[in-house]
């Protein structure tokens, strides 16, 4: 069964992301070949996989732990809706979740 991310760009355009369980939302976006900076790779040490998660969606993700709220704090434009992209896990539960990506993620 496929399962799908849905990001929309800095430009507004829609992608339909094919999604592997375990990954991270990142490792999805990057596979799907779309630009995200990243730059540490997934290591949560820094703010460059920025992403806003639509609301709909927020109650089924885990709460962001203290590594990940810190590096928001230094991510620009941060909303109630700002996740790191390395820190979201996908699982089966999150097939079909909607993200936007945030200035500095490119």
């Amino acid at each position: 069964m496929e399962m799908y991310v849905h990001l929309t760009d800095m430009e507004g355009n829609l992608h339909k992301l094919q999604a592997t369980e375990e990954w991270t939302v990142m490792e999805i976006i990057r596979e799907g070949g779309i630009p995200i900076l990243a730059q540490c790779g997934g290591s949560c040490a820094c703010a460059t996989c920025h992403v806003y998660v639509d609301p709909e969606w927020q109650p089924k993700l885990p709460a962001p732990n203290e590594e990940e709220i810190g590096m928001l704090d230094g991510a620009f434009e941060v909303t109630h809706d700002s996740r790191l992209a390395c820190q979201i896990i996908f699982t089966k539960d999150l097939d079909g979740l909607k993200v936007k990506l945030a200035p500095g993620s490119i």
